[in-house]
């Protein structure tokens, strides 16, 4: 009965695509997005320009940014998309170092697969490269302690070279080493470098050279009234998060009047709430109130009657950093608030920057909370400025918390390949083809730090192997792009995370492995009607006939 008739499972205008066409066209499109970042790797990197529909626009030369401008439709190219994403929230630097070496797997992988090995064994390979490439990373490492701020500040400086920070990349790298070693805290036997204590506020209109390390907070907000002062020595700062004023009943109510008496007490039972939570704070100690939400007028009046400062609506992790930073609590309600529960600093005050005012508070003893005022000519410098330093922050931690680093200038990248291609003759079998191609994908790193530099890529590769082959421990040679010459990382302070290398190679490996193995690309037709049903009842896409099965016709 069913002799000659085309079974039909997908949605009409589904479009699918099957073996060596599906992987060719995932692959293209992966390396497409590679290529698209190549431009930015190193110290000589140039910037993008990217203008979305809007009409905004943004340069910068970071990895992680360009993915998430990009506007990518091809489903695989989002999947390297992905790897920029991780490799920045994981370590916040090498996503362009991620996204490149994942690129260059692909393309060899699929040489490898029209030489008609099969992407299961490439896929097995890889993995297996990618382990061992790992274990002779962590033999390569170096120690560095937490207290060599010096070491740690050429760590900075290697992630911001190539930034847009003109000349101040050494002032840029020093704030970055004392923001991180402010909130550095010990945790039994782990040392733990949270950045997300760090608060970074940036503000165009000055030099980059005028930028700061405040040991406080900033609150992009001013004093909530005029005649409050506009700075407080010795402040005792409360921290509250509860509205200090009347607020509306969450359901719809009514009162009815009937003497109108009845309206001036309502008004002086309201008045009466709001004094009593004014004199609450005045009599817990505090000079200084941070409120996350609103201060009634009531509650402004007297609060600057007694000389108090008062900030309403302040972010709630801006009142979380100033807990870390001043040693106060948050509280919830008023009524329970007394004087150990308040946080402590300095001087508070109201100080403006760039034509708007801002609550700065500052002298806080020890604090496990600073901030970090970034300044530059325009807002996009700004913008990029603020990428960088978050960069440095990132990498410092990463260098602090491992307490680990190895050389950078494409030096580890040789090293790793030189060493693979040794791990490949004992291998043996088709798998020893793809790691000798995992060895091969790691040279284009060192490739490119080449080309950006204006270096001959031959050149420059054949040498670094023939420096990296002479000596049986020198694996920190790599290139300086000062001179267009090899020269000792270590030895020029080009230096690098440990975390940052070891997690380039997981995410490249673990996302050119996912494309590699994909051989069926299915996608669902496009438009407005997706996901309804068809006129008749029957199931999207699949046709029938009365008394048949849906699907089959």
């Amino acid at each position: 009965m069913l002799q000659g008739q085309p079974i039909i499972i997908l949605r009409e205008g589904t479009e699918r695509d099957t073996g060596k066409s599906a992987r060719h066209n995932n692959i293209a499109a992966a390396i497409a997005v590679a290529d698209a970042v190549r431009s930015t790797l190193g110290p000589s990197g140039m910037d993008k320009m990217l203008v979305d529909s809007m009409g905004e626009v943004v340069i910068t030369n970071d990895g992680a940014t360009i993915m998430k401008e990009l506007e990518i439709e091809h489903p695989a190219a989002k999947m390297l998309v992905e790897v920029a994403k991780t490799q920045d929230n994981e370590v916040g630097d090498g996503t362009t170092t991620a996204v490149i070496l994942a690129g260059e797997l692909l393309k060899r992988s699929e040489k490898l697969v029209e030489m008609n090995v099969h992407p299961t064994v490439i896929a097995a390979g890889f993995k297996m490269a990618q382990e061992k490439a790992t274990e002779m990373l962590l033999k390569m490492a170096i120690e560095v302690g937490r207290k060599d701020s010096k070491t740690l500040k050429s760590i900075a400086e290697t992630a911001v070279t190539g930034k847009n920070v003109g000349g101040d990349t050494s002032l840029i790298a020093d704030l970055a080493v004392r923001a991180v070693l402010s909130v550095v805290d010990d945790t039994g036997s782990a040392v733990r470098a949270d950045t997300d204590n760090i608060k970074v506020e940036k503000k165009h209109g000055a030099a980059v050279s005028d930028s700061q390390l405040i040991q406080g907070i900033v609150i992009d907000k001013e004093r909530v009234h005029p005649r409050m002062p506009e700075f407080v020595e010795n402040a005792n700062i409360a921290l509250v998060n509860q509205a200090l004023e009347i607020k509306k009943t969450e359901v719809s109510s009514s009162i009815q009047i009937k003497d109108p008496s009845q309206i001036q007490r309502f008004l002086d039972q309201e008045e009466s709430s709001l004094k009593e939570m004014a004199d609450t704070l005045i009599k817990s100690g505090a000079n200084v109130v941070i409120c996350e939400k609103g201060i009634s007028d009531s509650v402004q009046h007297h609060l600057s009657k007694a000389g108090i400062y008062a900030v309403q609506r302040a972010k709630k992790s801006d009142l979380e950093k100033l807990a870390k930073a001043t040693g106060g609590k948050i509280i919830a309600n008023v009524r329970d608030i007394t004087q150990k529960d308040l946080g402590h600093s300095a001087r508070v005050e109201q100080r403006k920057v760039s034509d708007e005012d801002m609550t700065f508070v500052t002298g806080c003893r020890n604090p496990k909370s600073v901030t970090v005022l970034l300044r530059a000519g325009t807002e996009h410098v700004a913008e990029e400025l603020e990428r960088a330093f978050n960069d440095a922050i990132r990498v410092v931690a990463a260098a602090i918390e491992d307490g680990k680093m190895v050389p950078g200038g494409g030096a580890v990248e040789i090293a790793l390949a030189l060493k693979l291609r040794d791990y490949a003759s004992s291998v043996g079998g088709r798998e020893q083809l793809a790691v000798e191609a995992f060895a091969e994908s790691l040279e284009i790193l060192p490739r490119i730090l080449a080309e950006n530099a204006g270096l001959d890529p031959i050149d420059t590769i054949l040498e670094l192997k023939t420096r990296h082959s002479s000596k049986e421990s020198a694996h920190s040679e790599g290139i300086s792009v000062d001179g267009g010459r090899i020269k000792d990382m270590v030895k020029s302070k080009v230096l690098e995370p440990v975390r940052v290398k070891k997690q380039v190679l997981s995410s490249a490996t673990e996302v050119a492995i996912m494309i590699l193995r994909i051989d069926d690309v299915i996608a669902a037709k496009k438009g407005s009607g997706a996901g309804q049903p068809p006129q008749g009842g029957m199931p999207p896409g699949m046709g029938g006939m009365p008394g048949m099965p849906p699907g089959m016709m």
